[in-house]
């Protein structure tokens, strides 16, 4: 296993940002990030004609092992998506899940990592449209600790932005031109001072947050709003209703009311980049007790174990990275 300095020493460009000697995947070949670039009049860059994933890659110190964390599952969905805008993968997901390990060996990560794939319609053209155009894959990554603070609860607030309709724009799919949608609630969210925001659907019920889904607590219940509210199908979401069974915890799926959000007992995003965050205010009310709960902590340390290597149960969902 070599020991690369640009896992070790962080990334620039800021938080979040990637190394540019770091190794992609552009093109069907393991190439230098600053070497994997597309030309100004690329229709994905004009139109956002594009589908992406996050995948997430935790790493053991203990063990000295970085585990994938449900990566083939990450390349089924975003195979499935692709149907919504005519793209076709260059590979199988069981394929890409093995360029995607090899790529997380090739750049040495010892610390968490996050895995950017990327499809598009990448022919040089003028013209709002899907068909006869060339497409395009490749795949970034860089280290990535916790993307928001998951340990002191979030204050939210509901956005007077609307989630985009299936029959606009589907949220059920990662579609690049889709995330103006949550670009603009979650910015004016944190400009009113807000850590987050939650999305409404046209009719008025909670769909999820800017970016994650969305689980509340009542009376030990654990309850998640539908496909059909124009959410995101949610890996991590799946994930934590699987466990939520294992714990014993009952789960349902239902529609639900703005006002709930304010009677909750306990409210947490979920997703890739955000993980389990909690949630102890919305619109300036707290959450239960306003203090972190105790369903959504006992989920946040199983996941986090299950992630890590460290529970047997779950290692179906991971894939160890060096031999």
């Amino acid at each position: 296993m070599s020991a690369n300095p640009v896992a070790q020493q962080g990334v620039a460009g800021g938080r979040h940002g990637v190394d540019l000697d770091s190794w992609a995947y552009f093109g069907g070949e393991f190439v230098r990030l600053r070497d994997a670039n597309v030309n100004i009049a690329t229709h994905a860059l004009n139109y956002g004609t594009g589908v992406f994933e996050g995948i997430r890659a935790y790493w053991n110190p203990a063990q000295k092992q970085l585990y994938g964390l449900k990566v083939e599952e990450h390349y089924r969905r975003m195979e499935r998506n692709c149907r919504l805008l005519k793209i076709r993968l260059p590979e199988s997901p069981a394929k890409l899940t093995e360029i995607t390990v090899e790529l997380l060996r090739r750049n040495g990560f010892q610390q968490d990592v996050y895995i950017r794939p990327i499809a598009f319609k990448s022919s040089l053209a003028i013209g709002v449209k899907l068909s006869g155009l060339e497409d395009a894959f490749g795949i970034f990554m860089a280290p990535m600790g916790d993307y928001i603070d998951t340990q002191k609860g979030l204050h939210l607030t509901v956005s007077s932005w609307r989630r985009l309709d299936d029959n606009d724009i589907p949220g059920r799919g990662k579609l690049t031109g889709s995330y103006l949608n949550a670009a603009l609630a979650v910015d004016d969210a944190r400009s009113a001072g807000f850590d987050d925001a939650i999305m409404l659907t046209a009719d008025g019920h909670v769909s999820e947050g800017s970016a994650a889904n969305l689980f509340m607590v009542r009376e030990g219940r654990l309850i998640t709003t539908p496909v059909t509210d124009a959410i995101l199908e949610g890996i991590t979401r799946r994930a934590l209703m699987e466990m939520a069974g294992d714990l014993g915890i009952p789960v349902e799926v239902r529609t639900i009311d703005r006002t709930e959000l304010y009677l909750a007992d306990e409210l947490f995003l979920c997703g890739t980049g955000v993980q389990i965050a909690p949630v102890t205010q919305v619109d300036f009310r707290p959450v239960g007790d306003g203090k972190v709960g105790p369903i959504a902590r006992r989920l946040q340390q199983e996941y986090i174990a299950a992630c890590r290597g460290e529970n047997e149960r779950y290692r179906h969902w991971i894939v160890p990275v060096y031999a």
